[in-house]
């Protein structure tokens, strides 16, 4: 059973990815459920469907690199709160050499709205730390976002789910259940939505919007 602190630590990290607004998502779940009202877990689990690579799934890949990351730095039995800042970077500087040599974003850094940090992120890792957990993980993924951020020319913060993949590894967790923490934050988010829905609807007005103007170029041309 989780102690007292990763108790406080794992709910936290689950509210905090619960809602996100009028994303993809939530818009696959409140058009689902304008088509089929009858099922509610229809249009929840079309939702939850879209759930991926660059919407919530990055959990799992900075819950991946920070557990990796950690484990080999900590692989010839230095203690976390040994290690050095220079060590720390270059195991950074890795992670994200990696990432671009393959083309891919490094998951969990960076967010179109909240620079130059993640409110979000900073408050789990505040939690982490008045908790006494490890300081190697959250280290490394600040790390990680400087590496990234001097890489790329951009601001890239640590981001919720850069925060939450971090959590992961604080918690112990195997990194591929990471994605499935998401899952379990966004199914009460998208719920929500269905509530909203129910109370001032706006899937219809998405689909007479988005067909009006998709079809612009039809009726323009008949004019």
């Amino acid at each position: 059973m989780p102690g007292e602190a990763e108790a406080k630590l794992f709910n936290a990290a689950l509210v905090s990815l619960v809602e996100h607004g009028i994303t993809p998502n939530a818009m696959a779940t409140r058009l689902t459920h304008l088509g089929a009202p009858e099922s509610l877990q229809s249009a929840v689990a079309a939702g939850l469907l879209g759930l991926g690579s660059r919407f919530v799934g990055t959990i799992e890949g900075a819950a991946r690199f920070v557990t990796g990351g950690a484990a080999r730095l900590t692989a010839d039995g230095a203690l976390d709160d040994a290690l050095d800042d220079a060590a720390v970077r270059a195991e950074a500087e890795r992670i994200v050499a990696d990432f671009r040599a393959r083309g891919e974003h490094v998951p969990g850094i960076g967010h179109p709205i909240h620079e130059p940090v993640d409110p979000r992120a900073e408050v789990l890792f505040e939690i982490a730390e008045a908790e006494g957990f490890p300081t190697l993980p959250v280290r490394l993924v600040r790390a990680v976002a400087a590496a990234g951020s001097e890489a790329s020319g951009r601001a890239l913060p640590v981001n919720v789910t850069g925060a939450i993949g971090t959590v992961v590894a604080l918690l112990g967790l195997d990194w591929r259940i990471a994605r499935g923490l998401g899952v379990i934050s966004r199914t009460v988010g998208l719920v929500g939505h269905l509530r909203e829905e129910l109370a001032r609807p706006m899937a219809t007005t998405l689909w007479r919007t988005t067909d009006e103007a998709a079809t612009r170029h039809i009726h323009g041309a008949g004019a």
